[in-house]
C-alpha cells in the first residue's frame, strides 16, 4: 500500500451514519468494507481498513504484558475499537461513545494518515491549522524530516 490521500467532508445524519466519500473509497481495495474504528491521539477518530489494522495489532502483540506502560497502552489504544461494515447505501455507523469522545457535529473531516483515516469535527479540524503557522510547520517539519534519506 503506497498510503491514502486527501481530505473529504461527510455529515453524519440522524442515526449517526456518514456516507463514505467516492474519493476515499476508490482508495480502498477492491470489496474492501469492514474497518475498525478506534479512538484517535487527538480528540478525533480514526478508521482503519481491517488490513491496515491487522498489522497493528500484530506488532502491539509482541508488546511485553509484564510492562504497566504496555498495559496502559492497549488499555487507551484498544479500548473502544470497534469493527463497522459498510451498508448497502457506503454508511458508516458511529457508535454514540465514539462520536462522544471526539464531539463530532453534523459535519466532519475525514483526513487521510497513511494506513488509516483521521475522522474530525469539521470545526476542531479547521482550526488545527488556523492555529500552525507556516513557521511552526517548517521547524516541525525540519525536526521530524532530519536524517530522512540521508546515506550514512
Amino acid at each position: 500500500m503506497n498510503g491514502f490521500h486527501g481530505e473529504y467532508e461527510a455529515t453524519i445524519d440522524a442515526k449517526g451514519r456518514f456516507l463514505l466519500p467516492g474519493g476515499l473509497k476508490k482508495q480502498l481495495p477492491e470489496g474492501e468494507n469492514r474497518f475498525i474504528l478506534s479512538r484517535g491521539f487527538e480528540k478525533c477518530l480514526t478508521l482503519y481498513p481491517i488490513k491496515s489494522w491487522e498489522l497493528i495489532i500484530a506488532k502491539i502483540s509482541l508488546l511485553n504484558d509484564f510492562d504497566p506502560k504496555v498495559r496502559q497502552f492497549r488499555r487507551q489504544f484498544l479500548g473502544g475499537a470497534t469493527e463497522v461494515e459498510l451498508d448497502s447505501a457506503s454508511r458508516v455507523l458511529l457508535p454514540p461513545s465514539l462520536k462522544e469522545y471526539a464531539t463530532l457535529g453534523k459535519d466532519i473531516v475525514l483526513a487521510a494518515a497513511l494506513d488509516r483515516f483521521e475522522i474530525w469535527d469539521a470545526g476542531k479540524y479547521k482550526q488545527l491549522f488556523e492555529d500552525f503557522s507556516p513557521e511552526v510547520f517548517s521547524d516541525l517539519a525540519k525536526e521530524v524530516m532530519t536524517g530522512i534519506g540521508k546515506k550514512e
